[in-house]
């Protein structure tokens, strides 16, 4: 008779470990695995019955999910942060393996979503837009740091313009540290000269996915970060409600309270207890928290429907931090709402109450 098997996958660049755990928590095999497509895929070809496979999020975890997706019943990519039991006690590849599938059994795993490919081409060329801006700013902010650290004031964006380039050149003294300096600006050409093919790739892939034109009805949402939105997200549907797509960007509240409920004169009580608020929650896409911030932050300072609703939280006394936050969680949802329901951007319908 077929059985269910749960099976742990020890992920590394070279090997694989795996443990096969059947339904009462036996382990029934085990075995290490060249990490190369055609070994995996015969490995899994002589197993029998309902085939459930977990492995934690990695550098291969696309590339797996991908290879092993048609050929098991159920597969779950785990996310490492949550999974506190492999921290406890003895550590090893078999170990490990044994643990995740005991974890998959028990239905104890927090899920990496890897379900959607129709955004796969948006979603690369978005991570390689990033990669590049990042590389941007970081280069210019070690050219600041050059000229600060020789004492010279460089505040405002004139360091960087190649028509200001011999000038700022020259008050650097030191041979060593001008050449370092045109070192730096060397690179900063080439990666500007990268980051208009990328964005301009980004921009013709994101033409072929009409929620984009869509999405560029909310304010300030532009071409460029509706289309981030779409390869981050990839779909609405991996949300049910706004506070979960909240928790996904790094905007949602962690709270915590304890001894919630006590009994007086023989009746259940609720506490009077404060719930204590420990900040947002670290664990998130921080690519797409900055995307929402970055709107909400643009969008309280000029004109139009989103600095009224973040005026209108200031007069009530809220803080401006706090009150971007709001305008930031309220970008989201409706950024959710609009390509969950197809609707067009109504600014009639900017309830504060509703953030």
């Amino acid at each position: 008779m077929n059985s269910e098997k749960y099976i742990g996958l020890d992920v590394h660049q070279a090997t694989i470990s795996v443990a096969v755990m059947d339904s009462t928590g036996k382990v029934v095999m085990e075995s290490i695995l060249e990490t190369k497509a055609a070994t995996i895929l015969e490995f899994f070809a002589g197993l029998r019955g309902t085939l459930l496979v977990t492995f934690e999020e990695g550098t291969c975890a696309a590339w797996l999910y991908d290879l092993l997706k048609p050929h098991v019943d159920k597969l779950v990519v785990c996310n490492p942060r949550k999974n506190a039991l492999l921290k406890d006690g003895n550590k090893s590849d078999r170990i490990d393996a044994r643990k995740l599938a005991e974890l998959l059994r028990g239905n104890q795993l927090k899920p990496v979503y890897h379900g959607e490919t129709g955004v796969r081409m948006l979603r690369e060329l978005s991570r390689s837009y990033l990669t590049i801006v990042k590389d941007l700013s970081r280069v210019m902010n070690r050219l600041k740091a050059l000229y600060r650290s020789w004492a010279i004031p460089c505040a405002g964006r004139d360091v960087y313009y190649a028509r200001h380039r011999v000038e700022w050149l020259a008050k650097i003294r030191e041979a060593g540290v001008r050449r370092r300096a045109a070192r730096l600006y060397e690179q900063l050409d080439m990666l500007k000269h990268l980051r208009q093919q990328a964005r301009r790739e980004l921009l013709a892939e994101s033409r072929k996915h009409r929620i984009t034109a869509q999405l560029r009805q909310i304010p300030y949402l532009g071409p460029i970060r509706s289309a981030l939105a779409v390869a981050l997200i990839q779909t609405p549907h991996r949300f049910r409600t706004k506070r979960q797509l909240w928790a996904y960007s790094g905007l949602a509240l962690e709270t915590r309270i304890s001894a919630e409920y006590s009994y007086a004169t023989g009746q259940l009580r609720g506490s009077k207890k404060m719930i204590s608020i420990r900040g947002l929650n670290k664990d998130h896409n921080h690519d797409l928290k900055g995307l929402f911030k970055g709107v909400a932050t643009m969008a309280s300072v000029r004109p139009g429907p989103f600095q009224d609703f973040y005026q209108a939280l200031l007069d009530k006394g809220m803080k401006p931090t706090m009150a971007r936050l709001t305008l930031a969680r309220k970008i989201a949802a409706i950024t959710l709402t609009l390509w969950k329901k197809g609707e067009s951007f109504d600014a009639n319908k900017l309830k504060p109450q509703a953030a």
